[in-house]
């Protein structure tokens, strides 16, 4: 019987197949966008914790982190830059790609800010009731602008908008719980506890944030599981949102067909990003509430706070109060969103505000009840 004979080795190696898609003035050029973007990150200073006095016999310290002082002005700073680092180092963009976001004003703001920082044309598609004033800081940023009706719209524009002019959609309601470094890296929850260390109770009892993309709360929740720290983290919602009723029920298909009034936080839907299993606790805030919580914030803070942050204040003092009750002391910390000069011709125009039928009196008395100065 004859021997079959055996392919040599250069006849192996010829039956490999290859193909080879290395582009290097294309890794120079993700590289050159990287390095802008970790620039930007050593320009900028962390964040102020400020301290909201409350009376000192109740032995509750409240601390608000002033994410509005980041350069383009709220929190979606810290998410626009790691959506782009993100997309970059995914190979997503390219010289000259169309960046395209769903964003109902403040995200937008701060994409169109790094998108002209890496040279790339960038357009917004908003709800139509977008305000005028994170329009014209879009425009500013020199970003272009895309209407929707409703917000329920958004997504699925942003994707044909993309696809129309082979562009990217950086989808931050899908991507915004993995884009951010939740371990470490210079994460919110990482300047949170490095600005608490010398703090009376240095480990907060609780957390407050919002939900818009689900992206803080993703990154807060699972840091305070990966560092081991006690810390619970609330989230507040808004009416006409979905994370409130989605997460309470544990029926993701929730979708209550309504835009949230409270620019920047609630969704219609259950996005991507928003990662329940993380979250200890929801409160469901009234939108008359949370117009009344930045009024009210923003005479105690002494500068103008946005509605978002205003949600977060109403559920801090249910939270607060819920401690009194119970004896205990300890510390919550939540964030400042973003200023109230970019809402002053809503959240802060009364004839505005009554045109919505909110009452906002009683709500601002309540919280001056529930979170008096010391």
């Amino acid at each position: 019987m004859t021997e079959a004979l055996q392919p040599s080795p250069a006849q192996l190696w010829d039956q490999l197949r290859d193909h080879d898609r290395s582009d290097h003035d294309l890794r120079a050029w993700v590289a050159e966008r990287v390095r802008r973007l970790e620039a930007d990150a050593q320009r900028s200073a962390d964040t102020h914790l400020l301290k909201m006095d409350l009376p000192s016999a109740w032995g509750i310290d409240l601390y608000v982190k002033d994410e509005s002082t980041h350069t383009t002005g709220s929190l979606k700073h810290r998410l626009a830059r790691s959506l782009f680092t993100y997309a970059l180092v995914n190979g997503w963009l390219r010289p000259g790609t169309l960046v395209v976001e769903a964003s109902s004003g403040s995200t937008a703001v701060s994409e169109a800010h790094f998108a002209r920082m890496l040279d790339l044309p960038f357009v917004a598609v908003l709800p139509r009731g977008t305000s005028q004033e994170k329009i014209r800081l879009i425009e500013a940023e020199g970003g272009r602008v895309h209407f929707v009706e409703r917000a329920s719209q958004m997504c699925t524009e942003s994707r044909r908008l993309a696809a129309e002019h082979g562009g990217h959609f950086l989808d931050q309601f899908t991507y915004a719980e993995r884009a951010t470094d939740w371990r470490g890296n210079n994460n919110i929850a990482q300047s949170i506890f490095q600005q608490m260390a010398f703090e009376p109770h240095p480990v907060p009892a609780w957390i407050v944030v919002g939900a818009g993309t689900g992206g803080s709360s993703a990154t807060l929740g699972r840091s305070l599981r990966y560092h081991k720290f006690s810390t619970r983290l609330c989230v507040a919602d808004v009416e006409g949102s979905a994370f409130y009723e989605a997460w309470s029920t544990d029926d993701p298909q929730v979708d209550t067909g309504r835009s949230s009034r409270i620019e920047g936080i609630g969704r219609p839907r259950l996005e991507p990003s928003f990662v329940g299993s993380v979250v200890d606790r929801m409160i469901s805030v009234p939108d008359e509430a949370s117009v009344a919580g930045c009024r009210f914030g923003s005479a105690r803070l002494g500068r103008r706070v946005g509605a978002s942050t205003g949600t977060n204040l109403v559920a801090v003092a249910r939270l607060v109060t819920e401690m009194r009750q119970r004896g205990e002391q300890g510390s919550i910390v939540t964030l400042l969103c973003d200023a109230g000069e970019r809402y002053a011709n809503t959240y802060f125009d009364d004839d505005w505000v009554a045109a919505q039928g909110w009452q906002v009196a009683g709500w601002v008395a309540a919280l001056e009840a529930a979170l008096p100065p010391a």
